[in-house]
């Protein structure tokens, strides 16, 4: 089992250390996409203050994944849709050709 690495990171103008079995390049990129995001709800609207613009983020970033995991299910689902209908098509075509006898050559 990997060891967590150690990495400080920025959101919202507080320093954070965090321990994660991430890359220290992934864990500062994941930081800094909750940075952005707190910093352009707070542009967007007059907040009471950076825990309510957090809340509103975490919604916001929880709204993009459970979009990208629906997305990601149509297509797989589409997938096997095309998937099943090749094979239906393949197989009957091979019975066609069992139909048809053997072939001379």
């Amino acid at each position: 089992m990997n060891d967590p690495n150690v990495v400080s990171v920025f959101i919202a103008g507080e320093e954070y250390t965090l321990r994660a079995r991430a890359t220290p390049e992934y864990t500062r990129e994941c930081a800094a996409y909750v940075d952005r995001t707190i910093a352009e709800i707070m542009k967007s609207g007059s907040l009471a203050g950076v825990d309510k613009a957090a809340i509103l983020a975490a919604l916001a970033i929880t709204d993009e994944l459970f979009q990208a995991k629906r997305a990601e299910e149509e297509q797989r689902a589409a997938a096997a849709e095309r998937a099943q209908s090749l094979a239906s098509r393949v197989e009957a075509h091979i019975a066609e050709a069992d139909l048809a006898g053997p072939s001379r050559g």
